[in-house]
């Protein structure tokens, strides 16, 4: 395992793992597939968590499937992101979701992967991806419980009102919930409307269905 705290610099090594905390309270670990791999893909898959906002849910991806999907020769990049630091406080929710956007962007950098993701998000993490996806590559974005819009996070959860997003659909997207969520997606999200998205359906969203939709979809993709 090899570690980076800015506080401290300590560094730990692993062939096949690497947990860097590079910025604020954010945790990002790359899973490089094992010498056993069937194959190695290129094509970095990255799954992003927000569990600071998300909290008292259960909006993380399991860690497992970044096990799986690395045995079967990706490489998988987990960011579990947290709030910044206070000193670098952001004054509106615009400002939060770039500022950690921007994260995400240094981390994949630091990844070492020359290649345009596949971004997953769970929960919050979805404003994530989106605000990155809208001004950066991608090879594909799928979604896991994303919220129906982005005004209905506050006050509850956002700071201040967040502009809905209005990136073009042009490029391979999925949504996956559960059958009461992917109903309300259907009638209130701008995602769940649209006929380019990709709906998938699924009553457990931690089981082995849900990671063989996963696995269907990149398929699907190529990857």
């Amino acid at each position: 395992m090899f570690v980076v705290r800015r506080s401290n610099s300590l560094h730990f090594r692993s062939p096949t793992r690497i947990a860097l905390q590079v910025r604020h309270s954010s945790t990002f670990t790359v899973r490089n597939p094992p010498k056993h791999a069937p194959r190695e893909v290129p094509t970095p898959l990255v799954l992003c968590s927000a569990s600071y906002w998300d909290s008292g849910t259960q909006n993380n991806i399991p860690q497992s499937f970044a096990s799986m999907l690395a045995e079967k020769g990706h490489t998988c990049i987990e960011v579990n992101f947290g709030p910044p630091d206070k000193n670098q406080e952001c004054s509106s929710s615009q400002n939060l979701v770039d500022h950690l956007s921007e994260e995400l962007k240094d981390n994949l950098r630091l990844s070492g992967s020359p290649f345009p993701p596949v971004i997953f998000a769970r929960g919050f993490a979805s404003l994530i991806a989106q605000t990155y996806i809208s001004s950066h590559a991608a090879q594909g974005l799928f979604l896991i419980s994303p919220p129906l819009s982005n005004v209905s996070l506050f006050p509850s959860i956002l700071p201040t009102p967040l502009g809905e997003f209005d990136y073009e659909l042009k490029f391979p997207i999925a949504v996956m919930a559960r059958p009461i969520e992917m109903d309300q997606l259907r009638k209130y999200s701008r995602l769940g409307q649209n006929e380019f998205v990709d709906l998938i359906e699924c009553d457990n969203l931690e089981c082995s269905d849900a990671f063989m939709r996963i696995e269907q979809w990149l398929d699907e993709l190529g990857i």
